[in-house]
């Protein structure tokens, strides 16, 4: 690995030294030749398991998507308050919300999950966006829906819920659609995931 590689959620000189050695241990494993690369390396480092590399898939070059937004200052929609607080806030500028409690009545009135609700209530903000959906296959479901009926169209999708019932189908929904997607293959995923899909993203566009 590059020893001049900066991660800007390091921020003391112990925190850079595990960074740069979790790094050089990783890349060992997963390689170093592509952008996709340093998000397999991140997404590993976060979960401590070098398999999930294997099962991170990328469509319609979500990397360069994700960037230009990160540059156009789009706002970055987060499925859970989890998911919205591990993002680093330096290296950009652009907003970051949480989607769950934006729709709580919605989801009282229609018995949906509150984190589908949440998207929905949001709808008409998500065109141009960065969506993260790292919880909530409900979530993810509902975001395909409307971006299959023509209603919005993100800029990119870090779509990694997790779980049993419908998180593995959600994201091969995801990946089915036209719109650039960062997801993980299976019942596995998570906020760790998502996040360190994000920031590794940031961490590449860093402006600070």
């Amino acid at each position: 690995m590059d020893e001049k590689y900066t991660d800007i959620g390091a921020t003391t000189r112990e925190a850079m030294y595990i960074s740069k050695r979790s790094r050089r241990i990783i890349t060992e494993i997963v390689g170093d030749r592509t952008p996709e690369d340093r998000i397999r390396q991140r997404c590993s480092i976060a979960t401590g398991d070098p398999g999930v590399a294997d099962i991170l898939r990328f469509v319609k070059d979500p990397i360069n998507a994700g960037l230009r937004a990160l540059d156009g200052r789009a706002k970055i929609f987060a499925d859970i308050n989890m998911v919205k607080e591990g993002v680093v806030k330096k290296g950009h500028q652009c907003s970051i919300i949480t989607m769950i409690g934006k729709g709580d009545d919605l989801a009282e009135k229609e018995g949906i999950t509150r984190s589908s609700a949440g998207v929905m209530a949001l709808k008409n903000d998500l065109s141009g966006s960065i969506v993260m959906i790292g919880n909530a296959p409900s979530a993810l479901l509902t975001l395909c829906d409307l971006i299959q009926s023509g209603g919005v169209k993100p800029a990119l999708v870090i779509g990694t819920p997790v779980g049993f019932v419908n998180a593995a189908a959600s994201k091969e929904l995801l990946r089915s659609l036209d719109v650039p997607s960062i997801s993980i293959v299976g019942t596995r995923g998570g906020t760790p995931i998502a996040v360190a899909a994000m920031n590794e993203m940031i961490n590449m566009y860093d402006r600070s």
